[in-house]
């Protein structure tokens, strides 16, 4: 007989946007020894490479921070000059509900302030009693592009966190995490038909 599994979902605890299928919970006093948890979810300084790391210095990553993605345009895409709708999610952990996402069609010159929604057509009110932390938030902008152009997206969190505008500015050793701000390329064409 196949034994039954369970799926549990712990808020604010990152699961690496994969699913955890259970069949038993252990509760322990100390951390995993597991593979993941003590040689793989680590940040570590700049000043830490791979012929001087102790992985014993650092405490496993357990929480995410402030990101958006842009979903409704790929690089290069050809596009015709004129209205866009720009659109994708933004997300923090910890509880911290997205505060607002900024989008740019000049590369971070200047921003506009993203609608946002936790479903299609349903607005998002920050700490509203149906509002959820724990969810992405989908954000949506139309704009007029007339050229081609790199476009942007950066959230903010209700703690104020911000994502940054490099992944030079969060660079680690092992590469997590990096939640810089997405940037589409967009070539604007015209079209022959």
């Amino acid at each position: 007989m196949e034994a039954e599994t369970e799926r549990v979902i712990v808020p604010g605890v990152i699961g690496a946007r994969s699913v955890k299928w259970l069949d038993s919970i252990y509760i322990i006093a100390e951390e995993c020894q597991g593979f993941f948890m003590q040689k793989d979810y680590k940040m570590f300084p700049p000043s830490v490479d791979w012929d001087n790391i102790n992985w014993s210095t650092r405490r496993p990553q357990m929480d995410f921070p402030v990101q958006s993605v842009i979903c409704s345009l790929e690089d290069v895409q050809s596009i015709k000059p004129g209205k866009v709708t720009i659109s994708g999610y933004a997300v923090s952990g910890g509880g911290r509900g997205i505060e607002r996402v900024d989008v740019s069609i000049d590369c971070g010159k200047t921003w506009l302030e993203a609608s946002r929604s936790q479903k299609t057509g349903v607005p998002y009110i920050a700490d509203h009693v149906s509002s959820d932390k724990w969810a992405w938030v989908l954000f949506e902008v139309t704009v007029d592009i007339p050229y081609s152009t790199e476009i942007v997206a950066k959230a903010v969190d209700s703690a104020a966190n911000v994502q940054p505008e490099n992944v030079q500015d969060i660079w680690n050793l092992r590469g997590i995490l990096n939640t810089s701000w997405h940037r589409v390329q967009v070539r604007v064409g015209h079209s022959n038909m």
